[in-house]
């Protein structure tokens, strides 16, 4: 947001006859510069295989030398909860305690890891549209596998991460102060978002990000009130008692981050 890296906007393919989709993301800056490459395919999940898959190449940004390929599903994974992590932290009350995460998929146990690591959740409700599926995850985490409904009403705290190219929930079932982040994707012009909800306070990981690739955006002509950078520099800033969105497109810049610290951590393998 501060403008210290340089990130186009990333492509993405559709890959009409298999259902599918292939993105491209680079990003470079002055201690980091790489690429990744991601697929997504949603109906990998009745196939017993991850909808995300992913390879993220770094480079050297003194010299251009290339440094590593790595497999980039899980830091996918892991880096879309911690963002969402990050703007629950930043505009939640400290006393929040009741969790609603609508899907069952990697993203959902996830976000509830990285969730657990900034606010103490008394009340974990989780929906899916497969029941079993919903309840197979409650019973891992310790929720409860409830209706739709019944796990956004007066929930502190909705992740919507599901697949689904239509709004999964009514807006008016959102508590007064309630802060939601949508990361499930499914193309530019669907979204599992309402009218309604998209009404609110809205933030962003990237404007032109959203503006191209976020069907909650682009069908319901949001109005964007930050970037999620803007809020944590302080440039912007939200009421904490004000409904407030999150919609996470995701970015290279994120990922190449989370890769570098991959890399820096790294333990040999014994020869």
């Amino acid at each position: 947001s501060a403008g210290r890296v340089a990130q186009p906007a990333r492509r993405i393919l559709e890959v009409e006859p298999h259902g599918g989709y292939f993105g491209g993301m680079t990003a470079v800056g002055a201690e980091a510069m790489g690429a990744k490459l991601v697929s997504f395919y949603p109906g990998n999940s009745s196939k017993g295989l991850d909808t995300h898959m992913a390879l993220i190449s770094l480079f050297d940004p003194e010299t251009g030398e290339p440094l590593v390929t790595m497999d980039g599903g899980l830091i996918t994974k892991m880096r879309t909860a911690a963002v969402t992590a990050t703007f629950v932290d930043a505009v939640a009350a400290p006393n929040v305690k009741s969790l609603a995460i609508l899907g069952a998929g990697e993203q959902a146990e996830s976000h509830f890891e990285a969730l657990s690591l900034v606010r103490h959740f008394d009340d974990v409700r989780i929906w899916n549209r497969t029941p079993d599926r919903a309840h197979a995850l409650a019973e891992k985490t310790g929720a409860r596998a409830v209706s739709c409904e019944e796990a956004v009403r007066n929930a502190d705290v909705v992740i919507a991460a599901t697949a689904s190219s239509e709004a999964v929930f009514d807006g008016a079932w959102l508590t007064p102060a309630a802060k939601v982040a949508s990361v499930g994707w499914a193309g530019a012009d669907g979204g599992e978002l309402d009218a309604n909800t998209m009404s609110n306070v809205v933030i962003v990981d990237s404007r032109e990000g959203a503006l191209l690739e976020s069907g909650n955006v682009r069908r319901n002509n949001t109005e964007i009130h930050a970037e999620l950078g803007e809020i944590l520099h302080g440039t912007k800033s939200v009421d904490l008692d004000a409904i407030v969105i999150f919609e996470s497109i995701g970015m290279a810049c994120q990922d190449i981050a989370a890769a570098s610290l991959v890399l820096k951590n790294a333990v040999p393998l014994a020869t």
